[in-house]
C-alpha cells in the first residue's frame, strides 16, 4: 500500500483550512448574528464557546480511538460532522439551532485535529515541529481567507438582507468542505508513529504522567487563550475604537502566516522552548497596546501581537511530541483539548463579565473591550514567567546528555 504523504499533508491542510474559515467567518458575523436574532453578548459568548468544547470533547476522545479505528475513519467522520454543522448554520433560525450547529462545528474541528496532528507527525518523523507550523499554518490562513471574504462581501452592498448576506458566508464554508472530504475518501493512510515505533498502549499512558508532559498541559490552558480568545473576539471587543476591526484579525492572522512559513529557520536558530518565551513576550506588549492604544498604532500593535502568538499552539504540541515521544497521539489530542476547553470556559466568563462592565460603564462599550483585554493581559504575563523557567530546566536537562542533533 503506498503512502502518498505529500497528497495527505495537502489535504490535511485543506481540513483546516475549514476549521480555520469557521473561525474566520463567525469573527465576522458575530455581530450580525446577534442584530438579526436578537441575541446579547452573553448568549453570542455562549454560542461561540460551544465550539470551544465541541473541540476538546472531540480531540480527546479521537486521541483515545484514533490508534484503534484509523485517522482515516476520524476524518470521515469530522467531513460529516462539518457538512451538518454548516447546512445548520445556514439555515438556523435562532439562538439554539445556531448553539447546535455551531457544536457540530466544533466537534468536526477537534475531530481533523485528532487526527491530523498524529497523522503529520507519522508522516513526517524527522521534522515534526516545523511541519506542524507549516500544517498549523492554515488555521491563520484560513481565518484571513474568511475575513476577507466577509469583508469583501459587505463592501459589495448586495442587494440582499442580513439573514441571506449571512447564509451566503457561511455556505461559502461548504466549498473546501467537499474537496477535503473527496480527498482523504482516496487516498491510503498510515498508522501511527506510536504503533509504528512498537510503544504500549500502557507505556502511553505512563509517559503522560511525565512531570514535564503536565506542566506543558497547564500552560496550554493560558497559550490557547491568549491566541483564540483575543483572535476571536477582537471585532467584538475593538468596535468601537476603529471601524476596521475585523481588518486586524486579519493583519494579526497574516502576521501568522508569515510566521508559520518561517518555522523552519527560527526553530534552527532557537529551540522551543526560547521560542515560545519570545512569543510571550511579544504577545503581551500586543495585548497591552491594543488594550490601550487608538488609530494607525492598533495595527502595529496588531501586528506584534501576530508576532506573539504565531508559534504557540504548533510549537506547543511539537515540543511536547519531539521531547515526549511515547505520549503518542493522545499526547498531542489532549493539549488540544487543553487548550480549546480552557478557551471555551474563559470565553463565557468574559462575554458575561463585558456584559456588567456595559452596565457599570453606562452602556460605554468602549471602555469594557479595553478593560478585557487588560484582564486578558494577565495571562502571558504569567507565561513569560513559566517559560522563562522552562527554558532555565531544558538548558539544564540537555547539559546532563550527550549532545545530538534533534529534529524540529
Amino acid at each position: 500500500m503506498q503512502i502518498n504523504r505529500t497528497q495527505l499533508f495537502r489535504a490535511s491542510c485543506l481540513s483546516l483550512l475549514v476549521t480555520s474559515l469557521s473561525f474566520g467567518i463567525r469573527a465576522g458575523t458575530l455581530n450580525d448574528f446577534g442584530a438579526v436574532f436578537g441575541l446579547d453578548k452573553a448568549q453570542l459568548a455562549s454560542i461561540t464557546a460551544t465550539a470551544f468544547y465541541g473541540f476538546p470533547i472531540a480531540v480527546v476522545i479521537g486521541g483515545f480511538v484514533v490508534d484503534i479505528i484509523g485517522m482515516k475513519r476520524l476524518l470521515v467522520l469530522a467531513f460529516i460532522f462539518h457538512l451538518a454543522g454548516i447546512l445548520m448554520t445556514v439555515f438556523a433560525q435562532g439562538y439554539w439551532t445556531l448553539y447546535l450547529s455551531t457544536l457540530m462545528i466544533g466537534i468536526a474541528n477537534g475531530t481533523v485535529e485528532a487526527a491530523c496532528n498524529p497523522l503529520v507527525t507519522s508522516l513526517y518523523t524527522d521534522n515534526k515541529t516545523t511541519k506542524l507550523n507549516h500544517f498549523h499554518l492554515w488555521f491563520p490562513g484560513g481565518i484571513v481567507i474568511g475575513s476577507l471574504l466577509v469583508f469583501a462581501i459587505d463592501a459589495m452592498h448586495l442587494n440582499m438582507d442580513k439573514q441571506s448576506l449571512l447564509q451566503l458566508k457561511v455556505g461559502l464554508m461548504l466549498i473546501p468542505t467537499v474537496i477535503y472530504g473527496y480527498l482523504f475518501s482516496k487516498l491510503h493512510f498510515p498508522v501511527t508513529e506510536r504503533v509504528a515505533s512498537g510503544v504500549s498502549t500502557s507505556g502511553m499512558y505512563k509517559a503522560l504522567a511525565n512531570p514535564l508532559f503536565i506542566f506543558m498541559f497547564i500552560c496550554m490552558f493560558g497559550t490557547a487563550i491568549t491566541e483564540l480568545f483575543t483572535g476571536q473576539w477582537i471585532d467584538v471587543l475593538l468596535k468601537n475604537v476603529t471601524d476596521n476591526a475585523i481588518l486586524l484579525l486579519t493583519l494579526e492572522t497574516g502576521v501568522m502566516v508569515l510566521g508559520r512559513g518561517l518555522a523552519k529557520p527560527v526553530l534552527k536558530r532557537f529551540p522551543p522552548q526560547v521560542v515560545l518565551l519570545m512569543s510571550t513576550i511579544l504577545a503581551s506588549i500586543g495585548i497591552y497596546m491594543l488594550s490601550t492604544v487608538t488609530g494607525p498604532a492598533l495595527y502595529a500593535a496588531a501586528i506584534i501581537f501576530g508576532m506573539g502568538v504565531c508559534y504557540f499552539w504548533p510549537t506547543m504540541l511539537g515540543f511536547v511530541n519531539q521531547n515526549m515521544p511515547k505520549t503518542g497521539a493522545i499526547g498531542l489530542n489532549l493539549m488540544g483539548g487543553a487548550g480549546m476547553f480552557a478557551v471555551s470556559l474563559y470565553t463565557i466568563v468574559m462575554g458575561s463579565h463585558y456584559d456588567t462592565i456595559v452596565k457599570q460603564a453606562n452602556g460605554d462599550s468602549t471602555f469594557a473591550g479595553r478593560q478585557i483585554l487588560q484582564d486578558t493581559l494577565v495571562i502571558p504575563i504569567v507565561l513569560i514567567v513559566a517559560f522563562a523557567g522552562l527554558v532555565v530546566y531544558m538548558r539544564a536537562k540537555n547539559k546532563t546528555k550527550p549532545l545530538e542533533q534533534v529534529a524540529v
